[in-house]
């Protein structure tokens, strides 16, 4: 087959039309390829050809070709190249006779198409995250891992403790209520990990699979309304998995301003695996609240990466990624992936958790931590909590799924429930990101930015969660 590539007939013409005003002082550039990069509006060759007397008439050239096409030139090119490509790759391509019965071609058709590949992404979404890591790794797994520790770990964990430390602040240091075996370990391993695990399992799943692609390019054309590119599904994605290394990967956007939304959307909408896990497992059993939290959260998402995009000048940068093949994800593969995200989750968090716990051991001790307690009652009140709510938020401080694991604990003992359930549940999530996150943060965006962001966040939520409170009541939702 022939290689050369020529494009359809408006484009072919504006060409030739374009060649034949070009004067030979650009070599070795061609004179069609110099035409092409006109046609695509390249700024570089455009700046410097724009004193050229002919100038002109190539941007009339250009403008009437633009009449042919509802996409752009540059569209509209790309796609030609797109189809030549793949013509070559199946000509020169020889697949064995058993793979040849089953073709994904469709099935990519299927998953980036609007009509068909939103409820795709539903069904993802319902199955793969709420069932699997909210209902069975936030519900079911940590019911079995916390109840163990509850009536077997803990009760020999602080006998152990009042042996060897005849202090009690050191018996509280490591046992009681904020010990580093009781309350630091216990929400890592028992609350924290195996929504984690499960969450891996689902995210790895889809990474091997190829679908995470191809949701960029679905959310392409939506995240244009926000400023940002379907690129930009790759940080808010793993920001599920966690704000600090989501907000690390921002760094890969085009712009300075496509990464400050986006580290806005990470800290003030995005919950972690294990947020979001111990979230739905709470939420899951009344599909009201559930439905409530999940309409806030998406429709702040939207509508203050709406507002951002038009705030902050500049445009959404144009978006190109590599799109592998779909193919059956292969076992092996997703348990190793797993294992190496768990590793590193035991590395870099658990150290975290223990800190936490030391923090509030020495704040407790210090009694900074019941000033800090004492100073956010108040608040809790003013959003219609019970002010025994006050230390989870001091939690989700120091970590996002420290404070889930602290709401998580008020609702299991009666405190916490119906709407003030999901009042805590969005003002927890929209809260101030961790100390870890906001450390990326200052690194990434620097000290301006970080402060604007954070001073938002903080008053944002709290704020929100007064309106939601005050608009449940007015409208008698029940839960």
């Amino acid at each position: 087959m022939s290689n050369q590539l020529f494009y359809v007939s408006p484009i072919e013409a504006a060409i030739t039309r374009i060649e034949s005003l070009l004067d030979d002082t650009h070599n070795p550039i061609s004179r069609r390829s110099i035409a092409l990069l006109l046609l695509q509006k390249d700024p570089i060759l455009s700046s410097q050809l724009k004193q050229e007397p002919y100038f002109p008439e190539i941007e009339r050239i250009i403008a009437h070709t633009q009449e042919y096409f509802s996409e752009s030139l540059s569209l509209a090119i790309a796609q030609s190249r797109h189809q030549l490509a793949m013509a070559i790759e199946q000509d020169v391509i020889i697949q064995p006779q058993e793979q040849r019965t089953f073709q994904y071609e469709w099935l990519h058709k299927l998953t980036v198409h609007p009509v068909s590949g939103i409820p795709i992404l539903v069904l993802v979404l319902y199955f793969g995250v709420y069932q699997f890591v909210g209902v069975f790794g936030g519900g079911t797994l940590v019911d079995i891992i916390e109840g163990f520790f509850e009536s077997e770990i803990n009760p020999v964990v602080n006998s152990i403790v009042a042996i060897i430390f005849p202090w009690q602040v050191m018996q509280d240091l490591f046992a009681n209520d904020y010990g580093i075996f009781t309350l630091g370990i216990r929400y890592a391993v028992a609350i924290v990990l195996p929504v984690v695990t499960t969450f891996f399992l689902m995210f790895s799943l889809l990474e091997d699979s190829g679908y995470l692609p191809r949701l960029s390019l679905l959310a392409d054309r939506l995240f244009k309304t926000i400023g940002l590119s379907g690129r930009s599904i790759i940080p808010l994605i793993l920001g599920l998995g966690c704000g600090t290394m989501a907000t690390l990967v921002t760094r890969t956007l085009e712009s300075k301003r496509e990464r400050i939304i986006a580290t806005l959307l990470l800290a003030l909408t995005i919950p972690c695996s294990a947020q979001l896990g111990v979230i739905l497992a709470l939420l899951s059993v009344e599909p009201t609240a559930l439905f409530v939290w999940a309409t806030v959260m998406v429709t702040i998402f939207l509508g203050i990466g709406f507002l951002a995009g038009k705030i902050l000048p500049g445009k959404a940068g144009c978006f190109y990624i590599e799109i592998p093949p779909l193919r059956l994800p292969r076992l092996q593969a997703i348990l190793t992936k797993t294992y190496v995200r768990l590793k590193w989750y035991f590395a870099e968090i658990l150290p975290l958790f223990i800190f936490a716990s030391v923090l509030i051991w020495a704040g407790k001790l210090t009694g900074l931590f019941d000033v800090l307690i004492r100073g956010l009652e108040p608040v809790m009140l003013w959003l219609g909590l019970p002010k025994e709510a006050a230390p989870t938020f001091l939690y989700g401080f120091f970590r996002r799924d420290y404070g889930a694991a602290g709401m998580f604990e008020l609702h299991s003992s009666g405190i916490l429930a119906g709407q003030q359930l999901v009042v805590a549940a969005v003002t927890l999530t929209l809260f101030i990101p961790c100390i870890a996150q906001l450390q990326f943060m200052l690194k990434e965006r620097g000290v301006k930015n970080t402060i604007a962001i954070t001073s938002f966040v903080v008053l944002f939520a709290f704020s929100l969660g007064y309106i939601l409170n005050q608009l449940l009541t007015i409208m008698e939702v029940g839960f």
